[in-house]
């Protein structure tokens, strides 16, 4: 990769050089011309200079010519300047895409390796040895947890997959938000029974969405905010009502997000970090369709932080009572 960088790095420079070649002929000839026009000015004033119409009319003629140079010209530096800044913003952001494609296929190898590694380890553990009933069961649990892991990845594979497409259909129905919350919590403790959770949901919210889609954003929540927390601090889950509008806060208290990164977290593939060098799990998927959903159902998403410390994610939705 840093190979990459440096040939296009290369690459750039040697646009710009011919950029501002191309610059500087163009300033060279404005000048070629606008001395041209002068020394025709000169000759024509001693050929006519005699006669007053004639010289006010070469005079004219002159200024004229000037403007259109400067017109031209100006115009045409203008369309360089715009045309060498678009390609190289492109060239960049192509650059930039491909560096995130990259960490997202480095993240989904990893994220399909782990948990077929651990059930392949637990089939051969039953394999060979003889078990009792406790041990079966919890090589079962765990089984069942990783499968839950690859199920959730494709999910978001495919959700993904149908957002470029244009695919996606919101299916609205009359939902208890406050059920679906709990659920979702419910779900995120069976995951990391060893982590700390707290809740304060408001009971009885109604709203119009789709359940398995909302759901998916909740989850999606949840699990980035274990994964950037320590272990030994808490994850909460906020839901209230407030001014018709729906609230559903998720906190950490984690290190928090800076604030120049704070507006690329919901972009496609984006991951803080390095992939090589990264500890924490994930393929960059789960914030980007988090809003991607949160608006289809007219909704926002923010980032906010956290006190004393951490990270504060708020989705805000429409009370739309069916």
């Amino acid at each position: 990769m840093a190979a990459g960088k440096k040939i296009f790095g290369r690459i750039i420079a040697v646009y710009w050089l011919l950029t501002a070649y191309m610059v500087a002929a163009l300033v060279w000839w404005f000048i070629e011309l606008i001395q041209l026009n002068e020394q025709l000015h000169a000759y024509r004033f001693q050929q006519e200079g005699s006669k007053p119409d004639l010289r006010h009319k070469a005079e004219e003629e002159r200024r004229r010519n000037i403007a259109q140079y400067i017109g031209e010209g100006s115009m045409f530096l203008l369309l360089t300047w715009v045309g060498a800044a678009f390609v190289h913003r492109a060239a960049r952001k192509k650059i930039r895409l491909d560096e995130q494609q990259r960490n997202f296929m480095m993240a989904v190898t990893h994220e399909l390796k782990t948990p077929i590694a651990v059930i392949r380890l637990n089939l051969e553990t039953e394999q060979k040895h003889a078990l009792n009933e406790t041990q079966r069961q919890g090589l079962l649990q765990d089984n069942l947890q990783e499968a839950d892991r690859l199920e959730d990845l494709c999910n978001k594979i495919l959700l993904s997959s149908q957002y470029d497409a244009g695919g996606v259909v919101i299916c609205q129905e009359p939902i208890d938000l406050s059920a679906l919350a709990l659920e979702a919590l419910e779900e995120c403790i069976r995951r990391h029974p060893d982590r700390t959770f707290q809740s304060r949901i408001t009971k009885d919210i109604q709203i119009q969405a789709d359940r398995l889609l909302i759901r998916l954003a909740m989850s999606n929540l949840l699990e980035n905010a274990v994964r950037y927390s320590p272990a030994d601090r808490p994850v909460s889950l906020a839901l209230e009502e407030i001014s018709g509008k729906v609230l559903l806060r998720v906190l950490d208290e984690g290190i928090g997000i800076a604030t120049a990164d704070k507006a690329l977290l919901f972009h496609k593939f984006q991951r803080l970090g390095k992939e090589e060098t990264r500890r924490t799990k994930g393929t960059g998927l789960g914030l980007y369709l988090t809003r991607r959903i949160v608006h289809d159902h007219g909704g926002s998403i923010r980032v906010e932080d956290n006190t004393p410390q951490g990270s504060c994610f708020v989705i805000q939705l429409p009370r739309n009572r069916a």
